[in-house]
């Protein structure tokens, strides 16, 4: 069992009372075992994000649906493992859905490990989605401060000289001078 997996069979053995059913789901090679998880209803969550991850993890493009939806999750830690299982699926829908959800301004909350997965992605709807994205967070006020900070990181990472206007605008915010001065440093834009 790889690190990934390991960490998502421990969180969820709380939450699926340690069942055979779990076991069963961490254990089996049966993709079409894993798949018939997904569609079944009253699964619960947890059986579901094991299948997916599981599926995506081997590069089953059926498990694309749920990762996305898991990406999307109010749960942080759930967020986690689907990025970690789309980054692995390799699915060309990927950066479209990434993009769709880092720049959907009605769940900005949750949009850290999507703009994180974008960095990952390194896709061409990368640059333009994070540019959109902290354009927006730069207002005064905005309180999604981590998002712009992942913002600014994964530009900065990904080196495009599109982003250099809004890394520039970045600098005047407190929590993310340092930040966007690094990133502009990497576009040689320091100045």
């Amino acid at each position: 069992m790889d690190e990934e997996l390991r960490s998502l069979a421990v969180r969820l053995r709380d939450e699926s009372g340690g069942s055979v059913a779990y076991e069963r789901l961490l254990i089996t090679k049966d993709r079409e075992e894993l798949a018939g998880v997904l569609t079944e209803q009253r699964r619960p969550l947890w059986a579901r994000e094991i299948a997916a991850f599981r599926l995506g993890c081997a590069g089953d493009r059926r498990a694309f649906e749920a990762l996305v939806l898991l990406l999307n999750h109010r749960d942080p830690e759930r967020c986690v493992s689907a990025a970690h299982a789309l980054a692995e699926l390799n699915d060309p829908r990927t950066p479209r859905a990434a993009a769709a959800l880092a720049t959907n301004e009605l769940r900005v909350a949750y949009a850290l490990l999507p703009v994180r997965l974008l960095t990952r992605l390194r896709a061409p709807e990368s640059v333009p989605a994070l540019i959109t994205l902290l354009s927006r967070r730069l207002i005064q006020g905005d309180p999604h401060w981590r998002v712009a900070l992942a913002c600014v990181e994964g530009l900065g990472a990904l080196g495009d000289k599109r982003a250099e206007e809004v890394l520039r605008s970045a600098r005047v915010h407190p929590r993310l001078t340092a930040a966007a001065a690094a990133a502009l440093a990497r576009l040689g834009g320091g100045s």
